[in-house]
């Protein structure tokens, strides 16, 4: 067993774990963070999607001790409270980017970024953002309108 100590969703955080737990088991299970996904478990559906120290990563390509020191983000640390959501997932809400959810928190994730790095994306950049990540429900078209809805929010 390890000692991890990170920062999860601006929250310091010290769990025990085997060396070779992986740390979307790690945040669903010891931190019952159950909004990060588990899919594929090999990193090409994207469900798994959270922030690492400002950097998107698929949480179940990484054991949870190489965390050790890490900032955190996930879906769960997205809204600034239950009545004060971000402006992407608003917009995911308003413009129904969503049917099952089960992508959903890793989509949110990376339309957030993509807004921070680009404010004003074309759909074609809104789609490269979202190529890595499956959803097998809504076909993607709602969702590249919620982020753009959300770049516009954003924007004003």
């Amino acid at each position: 067993m390890h000692t991890v100590s990170m920062t999860v969703n601006g929250r310091p955080e010290t769990v025990r774990v085997p060396a070779r737990k992986l740390l979307c088991d790690v945040l669903r299970q010891d931190l019952a963070l159950t909004g990060t996904h588990v899919g594929c478990e090999h990193g090409a559906c994207g469900a798994c999607t959270i922030r690492l120290d400002g950097r998107l990563v698929r949480s179940c390509l990484m054991f949870g001790v190489q965390a050790e020191g890490a900032e955190i983000t996930t879906i769960e640390g997205m809204a600034d409270g239950e009545d004060d959501l971000h402006p992407v997932q608003r917009a995911f809400w308003e413009k129904h980017g969503l049917q099952c959810g089960f992508c959903t928190p890793g989509m949110v994730l990376a339309g957030a970024k993509l807004l921070e790095d680009n404010p004003d994306p074309t759909d074609e950049e809104i789609r490269g953002a979202l190529s890595g990540h499956v959803c097998r429900c809504t076909g993607y078209v709602f969702i590249v309108d919620a982020i753009r809805h959300a770049a516009r929010e954003m924007a004003r």
